[in-house]
């Protein structure tokens, strides 16, 4: 058998089409394929298109897995259940997590930072919710711990930014019982919510 053209994919401009005897068979990532040192022209037997065609089925699910990490943070968890929905076995999962955390795109404590500093920027929280929200994300509670511990953001300040942000909603303004019951939901003690809303009245 011979390679008789290799092309780069329109739509995947990261991938290359490799054609076997004029037939279209496996695609290759550019790195890859520079790793195999394929070309056109080239002759190869059963037993290397097998392992090409293998390769090919796990360099695509990782430069898949890498796009995921790479539209946002992700927990060692959440990419977990994204190979577990596209139904990689779990050795070539382990590979991918290990080679992902290698190069550093994969980091519970990072993550988790990322994920309180972005929750800080889009709306005042509790520690208690965004403690909640990072076991959600399975991230381990002594990373939790350390990472709410390193957050600087006081929950009065947040109570307080909060109450400013909802009071300028008719049904929040006049309504304090229903400010109240906001506030709870969002994880605050009740007593910081009382001590932020006196406040508040004393303000105004």
């Amino acid at each position: 058998m011979k390679i008789t053209k290799i092309n780069q994919q329109v739509n995947r401009r990261d991938r290359y089409s490799i054609f076997i005897d004029g037939k279209y068979l496996f695609s290759l990532s550019e790195t890859t394929l520079l790793n195999q040192k394929l070309f056109s022209g080239q002759l190869i037997d059963n037993q290397q298109l097998a392992a090409l065609i293998k390769l090919s089925k796990s360099d695509k699910t990782y430069l898949n897995a890498l796009r995921f990490v790479a539209l946002r943070p992700r927990s060692i968890w959440e990419l977990q259940d994204y190979l577990k929905r596209k139904q990689v076995d779990e050795v070539s999962s382990e590979k991918i997590l290990n080679k992902l955390s290698d190069i550093g795109l994969l980091n519970d404590e990072s993550f988790a930072h990322s994920w309180v500093e972005n929750r800080r920027l889009l709306k005042p929280s509790s520690k208690r919710r965004l403690s909640l929200e990072l076991r959600q994300k399975r991230i381990d509670e002594q990373i939790i711990q350390k990472v709410l511990g390193d957050d600087l953001v006081e929950e009065q300040t947040a109570i307080s930014q909060l109450i400013s942000k909802k009071r300028r909603q008719a049904k929040y303004r006049n309504d304090k019982l229903k400010l109240m019951q906001y506030l709870s939901r969002q994880g605050f003690d009740y007593a910081d919510i009382k001590s932020a809303l006196s406040d508040k009245m004393l303000d105004d």
